[in-house]
């Protein structure tokens, strides 16, 4: 069987080529740029090229038809309204990655399914998810356009150390902090509940759907079986680390509010997502990835994580000195606060 990947290197969809390439024989082609080709495994074909110049997609696509077409890069309307022209008469499937931050916030109730209303007034990446899942399955109905929607929540890999609040370089800048013996802010009182996914695990799931008819006009959630706490999930870094995990607890409407003139969007990556407990049902899924389940846990996929970091200092080590200086005063100023009383 043959597939397209719009994208390909990237977090989620490096360990699906990996999977399919490796594991179960599929022919793999990508589309993009070529900025990182060096992540696919031998003998995937790589188109380079802008995928939103569709001419040069068309001349270089020729002829050929795909048993299944993933887009991981797709995050507004006009996007997929491209793909809707470049592939409709190309693919047998196409899958969607949307977000499982689409689902409705705040929260109506924790436990959620494909079945819980999407709505997100908090966080505009969101809303043009849910934007775009609606335009696909319009076409869907009107005209049979085959496609799967898939909803991740946190899935990361070796590259990505998964955090609540971090700056625009990511998630270094904590883990220095950590390092060093710096208090770290974790959003609310940090019992919300949240899924973390490996994406060599969440490579099984989305895998199972394709080529699967089931598949054809539904949603699929696809997360780890793993649910933590924010405290574990900083505890547990903290251990990998062999460090003490100073924890400076914050209200995430606070965090919204100063953070917001630094052009650090807490309200909708905290409010609009990871201050929100949940609990994925992921049944759906199941009943045609009956492999899927969690076989890298937390504890260990951090340790994996860390050690890749930890020896690509180029890469994966982003020094954020404004994240770092405002946390500080965050934490200073909140002290402040304490002490007036």
């Amino acid at each position: 069987m043959k597939a397209l990947f719009i994208g390909g290197t990237g977090t989620i969809s490096a360990a699906i080529v990996r999977r399919l390439v490796n594991e179960l024989g599929w022919e793999v082609w990508t589309i993009n740029r070529g900025n990182r080709a060096h992540v696919l495994p031998e003998g995937v074909r790589q188109i380079i090229a802008d995928v939103n110049d569709e001419a040069d997609v068309r001349a270089k696509l020729g002829d050929e038809i795909f048993d299944v077409v993933g887009e991981f890069i797709g995050f507004t309307v006009d996007q997929v309204e491209r793909d809707h022209r470049l592939f409709r008469d190309r693919t047998r499937q196409y899958i969607y990655i949307s977000s499982a931050s689409a689902y409705h916030k705040p929260a109506t109730c924790h436990v959620i399914t494909e079945g819980t209303t999407l709505a997100n007034p908090l966080w505009e990446y969101s809303r043009n998810k849910i934007a775009c899942e609606e335009f696909l399955m319009k076409k869907y109905r009107e005209e049979g356009f085959p496609v799967t929607i898939v909803r991740p929540s946190h899935t990361y890999d070796e590259r990505n150390i998964p955090l609540g609040v971090h700056g625009k370089n990511g998630f270094w800048q904590v883990i220095q902090r950590m390092r060093e013996g710096k208090p770290v802010i974790i959003q609310g009182d940090g019992t919300s509940l949240w899924h973390l996914t490996f994406n060599k695990d969440f490579a099984v799931g989305y895998t199972a759907l394709m080529g699967n008819r089931h598949a054809i006009g539904e949603a699929f959630q696809i997360t780890g079986d793993e649910v933590l706490s924010w405290n574990q999930i900083y505890q547990t870094i903290a251990d990998a680390l062999g460090v003490e995990l100073k924890a400076y607890h914050v209200a995430s409407e606070y965090l919204a509010a100063v953070g917001d003139p630094y052009g650090f969007d807490f309200e909708g990556s905290l409010l609009g997502d990871k201050a929100v407990s949940v609990l994925f049902d992921n049944a759906k899924l199941k009943r045609l990835a009956p492999d899927m389940r969690t076989t890298v846990p937390f504890h260990v996929g951090v340790r994996i994580a860390l050690d890749y970091v930890l020896s690509h200092p180029d890469e994966c080590q982003k020094p954020d000195p404004e994240f770092d200086a405002w946390c500080d005063r965050v934490i200073a100023a909140l002290e402040a606060a304490k002490a007036s009383i």
